[in-house]
């Protein structure tokens, strides 16, 4: 315990450390607030003058102009909301609402919208995937708007997993088994969680700065040949860095996401956390949460995918032989997710199981949940997600107990 204390008391004190740990938690109020500042709103006041709204003000415009749309988002609520939204285009002579006269969106249509949500994507043509336009569905069909859903997930499953009949049952499972109707509540948005993401990506950018060279910089400087030579100089002391480092990055982790969730939460407001997540992305999507726990699930994922993400470079630590060699390393496979997904889209085994994918830009976890891939594994379809968490899970204590073995074993030349 006492080398625990000595280790964590060194990664505290260096200086780059501290300035990164302050950056992180600087970086995740920021990144809880920039999504308000793309939020905009115009309207028409009583004396008939054009006013905007921006940030905050926005936020809660828009928020008190869909109170009535607010809460369990029932078959009847839907019809209702398509019906008027019908009645309004017919009115004004066109099929889109981009066609609509100035502000006649912003009277009629914007409080409703949150009930349009997904309609179009349930009426889906199930050969083409060609969503019709609101004005072609049929009202009568949404009494068993659910029953749409649930007939639409099998179709679109056929097309995104042709290969995979696994897959396409175990997709229309999860489905059913998702709590019906949803619930909306104006507020967050799918930027906001964008952001979340962002933010955790910085903070495994910093934690892996900070674990990078925990063992190698002994090497560089010639301090490990003293440190190998003491009584505790080798498992203890490797197994104390290495607990430290760990320690650190979680701790900053949490902190940061605790920070992040309680700013942005308050900013666009607590209520919108019981959003069901198909009323924000899909409307098929397979989760059964709210945004709320996504938002939970998503902080707990990444807290796993930095943790291995740290063991993972403090493996390549012990290995390398400079500290520059050990943060390009560590550097290189926190960005590598991200390559692979814009460079070589068919490598979702590897994404999967990459210790940084849990937080990756284009590759998170995050973007796992709301989509609809699967792992073929035999005759077994695995959702990503499960795979992702699942890796991190084995590659904590696997690559750190790779590090320690490292550590002990390292000779000098």
């Amino acid at each position: 315990m006492k080398l625990f204390r000595l280790e964590l008391k060194r990664v505290l004190k260096t200086r780059l450390n501290r300035i990164l740990l302050g950056l992180a938690l600087a970086l995740s109020i920021l990144m809880a607030y920039l999504p308000t500042t793309f939020c905009y709103s115009s309207y028409t006041d009583g004396d008939g003058n054009e006013a905007t709204l921006t940030g905050r003000a926005s936020i809660a415009y828009e928020k008190a102009r869909q109170a009535d749309a607010s809460g369990i988002a029932t078959p009847e609520r839907v019809r209702q909301a398509v019906e008027a939204y019908q009645v309004c285009l017919a009115f004004y002579g066109v099929t889109e609402s981009y066609d609509l006269p100035e502000h006649v969106y912003e009277r009629e249509i914007l409080p409703i919208a949150p009930l349009l949500h997904g309609v179009k994507e349930a009426f889906a043509d199930p050969d083409t995937g060609m969503a019709p336009t609101i004005m072609e569905i049929d009202p009568a069909r949404l009494d068993d708007y659910y029953s749409v859903c649930e007939a639409r997930i099998a179709s679109l499953m056929a097309m995104e997993q042709p290969d995979s009949p696994a897959a396409q049952r175990k997709a229309v499972e999860m489905y059913q088994k998702v709590e019906k109707p949803f619930e909306t509540y104006p507020g967050i948005s799918s930027t906001v969680l964008d952001y979340q993401n962002i933010m955790g990506f910085l903070v495994l950018l910093f934690c892996v700065v900070i674990a990078a060279p925990v063992f190698s910089a002994d090497y560089q400087s010639g301090a490990d040949d003293i440190l190998r030579c003491t009584r505790h100089g080798r498992a203890r002391l490797g197994a104390a860095k290495l607990l430290s480092a760990l320690s650190v990055s979680a701790a900053a982790f949490g902190i940061c996401a605790a920070v992040h969730l309680l700013a942005v939460n308050s900013l666009f407001g607590w209520e919108s956390t019981k959003t069901s997540i198909q009323m924000v992305y899909s409307i098929l999507t397979l989760a059964d949460m709210d945004i709320g726990e996504l938002q939970c699930l998503f902080a707990a994922a990444g807290l796993l995918s930095v943790l291995a993400s740290v063991s993972f470079t403090l493996f390549l630590s012990s290995k390398c032989r400079s500290a520059a060699a050990s943060l390009a390393a560590g550097l290189a496979f926190c960005i590598a997710p991200v390559v692979l997904t814009m460079t070589v889209p068919g490598a979702l085994w590897l994404r999967s199981i990459l210790p940084a994918s849990g937080t990756g830009i284009q590759s998170s976890i995050l973007y796992a949940i709301t989509d609809f891939q699967f792992l073929s594994v035999g005759g077994l379809a695995v959702w990503t997600p499960y795979a992702m968490i699942a890796a991190c899970v084995i590659e904590i204590p696997l690559f750190g107990f790779l590090a320690v073995r490292a550590y002990c074993g390292h000779t000098v030349n």
